[in-house]
């Protein structure tokens, strides 16, 4: 088994990626590495940002690591909040307000059309790659359901009339963004 670590302390996002990967590989976040820092991102570019985060991990462990970076980009808004989508409504990265505000923000526009992009940054051998995966849908008029995690409840991906929040791991994986980006990063990585 080879053991990543993930930029990340976010356990939601280790358990999806690692749900998708299989016994192959074992995911571990920053904290089981001992890295007990917030890495900022400042960047403009969800490519940016991934790289700051490896960048970072791998200058402190000299380990081959991988970051991600995720954006919800939505049509009407200009593809906001998009690199800003964790802290859309403030610094402290609070979900419900986020959603409330996207909501209030397309409140009277017809146009609800989305994607969700991760970008995926890998630190391997002192390379850096990159890897990318979009979920195209739309923003429901309201919150449904109460699993996943972030925007899930108001993200419906094309193919499907559940949002993020109402399905399953299984179900979410058959559409994620998340998921296209790291079958590409595992792809790869059985190649080496």
């Amino acid at each position: 088994m080879y053991q990543l670590i993930f930029a990340t302390n976010n356990q939601h996002k280790i358990e999806e990626i690692q749900s998708l990967v299989g016994p192959d590989f074992s995911i571990i976040d920053m904290k089981s590495a001992g890295i007990d820092i917030d890495i900022p991102e400042p960047h403009a570019t969800l490519n940016e940002n991934a790289l700051e985060k490896a960048q970072t991990i791998f200058d402190i462990t000299k380990t081959n690591c991988f970051s991600e970076d995720t954006g919800l980009e939505i049509e009407a808004l200009n593809g906001a909040p998009g690199v800003k989508s964790a802290r859309y409504a403030g610094e402290d990265r609070n979900f419900q307000a986020n959603i409330d505000k996207v909501l209030e923000e397309l409140k009277n526009k017809n146009n609800r059309k989305a994607q969700f992009r991760t970008v995926i940054c890998l630190k391997w051998q002192e390379q850096t790659y990159y890897f990318e995966g979009i979920c195209k849908g739309e923003i429901a008029l309201e919150m449904q359901g109460e699993k996943g995690f972030g925007y899930d409840p108001i993200f419906i991906p094309d193919g499907s009339t559940k949002s993020f929040a109402q399905m399953n791991m299984e179900e979410k994986n058959s559409f994620s963004h998340r998921q296209k980006a790291v079958t590409q990063l595992f792809e790869f990585l059985r190649k080496q």
